[in-house]
């Protein structure tokens, strides 16, 4: 079930029909159960099986954790429940990329060998719920947070519907306390959920699906293109991964909102960021959390005695993860690769800058924050060739072709032109939005105008519209 489907929006109405109704002591079960449907649409039942696994295996050992005061003991529990749950994720999601490497590894050393590669399967969601069951244990094992002492309540944590498929990947500190608040009906949260909801509907369909159809006609025939089309395609692909990742957010926690329930914000205008540090903080923000807090900070723990290559060195891996995190396969690698090199990079000369920068008086100039917003916007596009090509060849032509000038090849396709007077539309109504609420435009967008901006919204959605459903971040 897709949060831009017609069953979602008929879904998520009877269940806040049920929570309403339901007694205090009960609600906490419709949403566990409403949970189990809406992940059930999917027809995996293997995934279901998975999910009640890991809840119970991970229920069981933060339990046990927190009694045990030996601490190799719960270094003992911690590491089980880290192995377990990661079991099923590298099953299902890698053994196919480990098992074909495998292969080409051995064709070398024993010619003939060949280890069965067994068929992809489908993990959505799996990533996501995963991290959090282990970041839950880590918590409790450095005395962050409390065991859950109630099954109910902590198999919401790990499998509330509105966050299970793409996140945000949640603390227990943040969510677990708010699912045993009394609910009690808000108006106002009523009002900002749906309106939410619809603005990242909006995002995902009017502008991130629209600057798909081109990012799709070029990257999925790389070999055509050369020089402009490479470039545009590149930058809008940074855009339509933004809009598409954002828009889910912003309907999952508009859906959360109903229920009075407040999801991690996961983006903070990323693309203005004046580094690839500043473009962390602001992407993917539970992620990055996430990654951080559980792989960077131990490992730079770990190597502290290496100094600042201990640092570097922990950047490296940590993005390496991230990678492998996204995908199994080459390109994902790279990708997180490229930002760990970049982040190392920055380390490095951040010290310089500043100095450069406290000498020549330009500390807090205009001129030089845009510039460094465009060089930051041009490494992360950069790197984002690598995570939408298609294969390592296809990444390879447009690295080796994007600065190629072509007066044959045209940027776009007469085809494209429609979804681009659309997009077009959706692009201004998107940035007037962003204007009104900005500090100057709130007084006017709070007055009357602003049922104007919920009808347009509205039917901005239905009519431009492209009726392509599935969501980026779906595959990883």
């Amino acid at each position: 079930m897709l949060f831009n489907s017609l069953s979602y929006c008929l879904f998520l109405p009877v269940v806040l029909l049920l929570f309403s109704i339901a007694g205090s002591r009960w609600r906490w079960a419709v949403l566990l159960f409403s949970s189990y449907v809406f992940y059930g649409f999917l027809l995996k039942s293997l995934l279901l099986i998975v999910l009640t696994l890991v809840i119970l295996m991970t229920f069981w050992i933060g339990r046990r954790m927190g009694i045990s005061e030996v601490r190799p003991v719960r270094c003992l529990f911690l590491w089980v429940g880290i192995v377990f749950n990661l079991m099923p994720l590298v099953y299902m999601k890698y053994l196919p990329f480990l098992a074909q490497n495998l292969n080409f590894l051995m064709r070398g050393l024993r010619p003939g060998f060949v280890f069965e590669v067994p068929a992809p399967m489908v993990s959505i969601g799996l990533s996501f719920f995963i991290f959090q069951a282990i970041s839950y244990l880590a918590d409790i094992y450095f005395r962050i947070a409390e065991p859950e002492r109630h099954l109910g309540y902590f198999s919401l944590y790990l499998a509330f519907f509105p966050k299970l498929l793409q996140g945000p990947i949640e603390r227990a500190g943040d969510l677990l306390p708010q699912l045993k608040i009394p609910y009690v009906f808000h108006r106002e949260n009523m009002r900002y959920g749906c309106l939410l909801f619809v603005w990242g509907l909006f995002k995902k369909i009017v502008i991130a699906d629209r600057l798909g159809f081109y990012v799709d006609s070029v990257y999925n025939d790389v070999p055509s293109a050369t020089g402009l089309p490479l470039i545009v395609a590149t930058c809008a692909y940074a855009f339509q991964i933004y809009m598409d990742f954002s828009g889910y957010t912003d309907m999952a926690l508009g859906s959360a909102r109903l229920f009075n329930i407040n999801l991690t914000q996961n983006f903070n205008s990323p693309y203005l960021a004046t580094s690839v540090a500043d473009f962390w903080r602001r992407w993917h923000i539970s992620f990055s959390r996430w990654i951080f807090d559980y792989v960077f900070e131990p490992l730079q723990m770990q190597w502290r005695d290496w100094a600042k290559w201990g640092t570097a060195a922990a950047l490296l891996v940590t993005f390496l993860v991230s990678g492998v995190w996204h995908g199994a396969r080459w390109g994902f690698v790279i990708w997180g690769l490229l930002h760990g090199v970049y982040l190392v990079g920055s380390f490095f000369y951040r010290p310089l800058q500043k100095r450069w920068h406290k000498a020549l008086g330009l500390e807090k100039s205009g001129i030089v924050r845009l510039w460094q917003r465009l060089v930051t916007f041009a490494l992360v596009s950069f790197a984002w060739i690598f995570f939408r090509a298609n294969s390592l060849s296809d990444a390879w032509h447009v690295v080796t072709r994007m600065l190629r000038l072509d007066r044959s090849t045209a940027v776009f396709h007469m085809s494209d032109y429609a979804n681009l007077s659309l997009l077009a539309i959706g692009g201004a109504f998107f940035m007037c939005t962003l204007s009104l609420m900005a500090d100057n435009g709130r007084r006017l967008f709070r007055s009357h105008l602003r049922w104007v901006f919920y009808y347009m919204l509205f039917f901005m959605v239905i009519f431009l519209g492209t009726g392509k459903a599935t969501f980026i971040y779906f595959q990883f």
